[in-house]
C-alpha cells in the first residue's frame, strides 16, 4: 500500500495546544465498525457505552522528563530527547541539532555535568548517550528535564504539563511520550467504570522511537518498526482469557495496548505472562487475536498509529470518521479528543 493512502488534510487550528480543562470532559467520537455509523459525546460517557464484564486494558507506563536542555563547549544550545535505556548502560536519544554534535563530544547540563554523545544508531535517528559515571539518570531528568511534548504543540512545556501529560494510573517509569488515549481518564471515571462492572487490566509498553517515528518509505510494507519493551503480566492475560470465555469484549486503551496484547497473543499468551521487545507493525490485513474494541486519540497522517487503527477498523471507515471529526471541529493529537471503535 502506498503511504499516501493514509493522508488527510487537517486545519492547523484543530491541533490541540492545551489539554481539555477537565480530563474526562474531552469529546468522544464513537464509531460502530459494523454499522459504519458515528455517535458523539464526552469521554465520561465511556462506562455506559460498554457492558458489565468487559475488560479495559490500560498501559501503565509513566512518562519520563525526557527533554533536556544542554549546551556544547562553544555555548551553542543542544536539545537531548531521551528515548530510553540502551545496551551497555547507555541511553538512546534524539539530539538536535544532530549533525553539529560529533561522536564522543560532551554536552553540558546546567550544573556542568557532561553527557557524552555517541555515533548515530542504525535507525538513522537516535544517538547513544552516556551519563556521568555513577550518575542517576532519572534523578538528572527529574532535576533538569521537561515533559517531552511533541513538536506540533507549539509552546514550551509548563508546570501544568508535568501532571496533564501523564495518565492518572501511570506507575512504571520509562516512556518518552505519553500513551495519549489514557490521558482522558480521571480517578472519578475509573471509579465509574468499576461501578459499571467493567474489569481493569494493566500492561506496560514504554513508548519510544518505534511508536512516533514517521514512515519515510514509499510503501507501508517497507517500513520497519523499532523495537519497544512491553509486558503483559499473567494476571492481565488471565483476565482477557476469562472475558473471552464469557463473551465479553477486550477494550484496548490506546495503540500501545493493542501492540502489547497482540504481541503477547502471537507468542501464545503464556500463562506466566509475556515480557520482551516487540517490533510488531500492525497493518492491513491483520488478524486480531486479543482486541475487540479500541479507545484511541486522533493520529498524524502517514503514521504507523493511523495504519494500526485502519487495520482494526478499515481504512475507508477510519478516514471517513476523521473527515467527520474535522467537520465537527474535534481537537486532534496528544492533547486532543478521543475515539471509541466498537
Amino acid at each position: 500500500m502506498d503511504i499516501t493512502a493514509f493522508d488527510y488534510e487537517l486545519p492547523p487550528e484543530l491541533i490541540a495546544q492545551q489539554p481539555a480543562p477537565v480530563r474526562d470532559r474531552a469529546r468522544l467520537l464513537v464509531v460502530d465498525r459494523r454499522a459504519g455509523t458515528f455517535g458523539e459525546g464526552v469521554f465520561a460517557d465511556l462506562p455506559g457505552l460498554l457492558a458489565p464484564g468487559d475488560v479495559l486494558v490500560l498501559n501503565d507506563s509513566r512518562v519520563i522528563a525526557a527533554r533536556l536542555a544542554a549546551r556544547r563547549a562553544t555555548g551553542r544550545a543542544v536539545e537531548v530527547l531521551l528515548l530510553g535505556p540502551g545496551p551497555g548502560g547507555n541511553w538512546r536519544a534524539l539530539v538536535r541539532p544532530s549533525k553539529a554534535v560529533r561522536p564522543g563530544e560532551a554536552v553540558l547540563l546546567p550544573d556542568g555535568q557532561a553527557l557524552t554523545v555517541g555515533a548515530l544508531e542504525p535507525d538513522g535517528e537516535s544517538r547513544g548517550i552516556a551519563f556521568p559515571p555513577g550518575a542517576d539518570a532519572f534523578a538528572i531528568m527529574e532535576r533538569f528535564g521537561a515533559p517531552p511534548l511533541p513538536p506540533y504543540i507549539r509552546r514550551p512545556p509548563g508546570p501544568r504539563d508535568r501532571g496533564r501529560y501523564q495518565t492518572v494510573y501511570a506507575t512504571e517509569l520509562g516512556s518518552a511520550a505519553a500513551p495519549t488515549a489514557g490521558l482522558h481518564f480521571s480517578e472519578d471515571l475509573l471509579a465509574a467504570c468499576a461501578a459499571r462492572g467493567l474489569r481493569i487490566a494493566r500492561v506496560t509498553l514504554h513508548v519510544g522511537i518505534g511508536t512516533f517515528l514517521p514512515m519515510r518509505t514509499d510503501t507501508v510494507e517497507a517500513h520497519r518498526m523499532h523495537a519497544e519493551h512491553c509486558a503483559a503480566p499473567a494476571a492481565a492475560l488471565a483476565e482477557i482469557e476469562a472475558a473471552k470465555a464469557r463473551g465479553n469484549r477486550v477494550v484496548a486503551v490506546g495503540t500501545t495496548v493493542v501492540r502489547t496484547l497482540e504481541a503477547a497473543f502471537l507468542n501464545g499468551a503464556p500463562r506466566e505472562g509475556f515480557a520482551g521487545w516487540t517490533d510488531l507493525f500492525i497493518r492491513p490485513p491483520f488478524e486480531f487475536k486479543a482486541v475487540d474494541a479500541l479507545v484511541t486519540n486522533f493520529h498524524l497522517p502517514r503514521s504507523t498509529l493511523l495504519v494500526l487503527v485502519s487495520a482494526f477498523a478499515g481504512r475507508e471507515l477510519v478516514l471517513r470518521a476523521y473527515a467527520h471529526a474535522i467537520e465537527k471541529r474535534f481537537r486532534f493529537y496528544s492533547y486532543g479528543d478521543a475515539m471509541l471503535f466498537v
